[in-house]
């Protein structure tokens, strides 16, 4: 058994391949952070008019009327 158990350990400590991971790992964090910031950006405006809309509905005054469609 613990024959099994050091080649096991063996394999798990190999670094072929380490390199490989980590730029695959680098580019997933790029990638991710992009996606992120051009959906910030097209979500700006949407969101922008969400919070707008929704403000006019918070009404403490009765003559502003409610906006639709949020």
């Amino acid at each position: 058994m613990l024959h099994v158990y050091s080649w096991i350990m063996a394999r798990l400590h190999r670094e072929e391949g380490q390199d490989l991971i980590e730029y695959a790992a680098l580019g997933g964090l790029i990638a991710a952070a992009l996606a992120a910031v051009l959906a910030a950006g097209l979500l700006t405006d949407a969101v922008d008019s969400l919070f707008t809309n929704a403000s006019y509905c918070i009404d403490f005054d009765s003559g502003t009327e409610c906006l639709g469609g949020i």
